[in-house]
């Protein structure tokens, strides 16, 4: 299987259709049609089958506080493989794709929201550590939150570590 790259500019329209489909399948009605759930990205990985999109991942790069240091990480969202292709590794495959996306970008961790098997078998480790970040709702902005929210997921991608007990600041939206 072949990983192809779209940064979020050069989504087409029948693509970004593609994927909203996807992820109403994958989701439910939670996406209401939209390749993304609150936010676009940056980068998109999928997988094609005979030219239907049947896998996804979203990467997003962004600049977040924890405690007082400025921290560039980068965000996964919106994975999904499509459920009559679930079994055939797609995801381990976008995974790897997805990490070595990362690894070329500033970012010093990977973080993502979620508890599936294969984002700790990638190597990302849960955290508890209190967040601070703007609820969505609908895709409009709500309250200011304070929190632990559960399935935060870290991967150092440098030598710098992760504060456990720092406040974290994501300067907007869980991804």
């Amino acid at each position: 299987m072949k990983v192809e790259r779209i940064e979020e500019m050069r989504l087409t329209a029948q693509d970004e259709a593609q994927i909203g489909n996807l992820l109403d399948a994958a989701f439910g009605t939670d996406f209401d049609g939209r390749s993304y759930y609150q936010q676009r990205h940056h980068v998109r990985l999928v997988v094609r089958e005979t030219g239907v999109i049947i896998g996804h991942m979203a990467v997003s790069l962004r600049a977040i506080r924890m405690g007082d240091a400025l921290v560039q990480v980068a965000g996964l969202a919106e994975v999904a493989s499509n459920p009559a292709h679930r079994g055939k590794g797609i995801a381990s495959i976008l995974m790897k794709a997805a990490i070595d996306e990362v690894r070329q970008s500033p970012a010093v961790f990977f973080i993502l929201f979620g508890n599936q098997p294969l984002y700790a078998g990638a190597g990302f480790v849960e955290k508890q550590n209190v967040l601070r970040y703007s609820s969505f709702i609908d895709v409009r902005t709500g309250d200011a939150m304070d929190g632990i929210k559960d399935g935060l997921m870290v991967m150092q991608m440098t030598d710098l570590e992760w504060d456990d007990d720092e406040i974290v600041d994501l300067v907007g939206h869980a991804f």
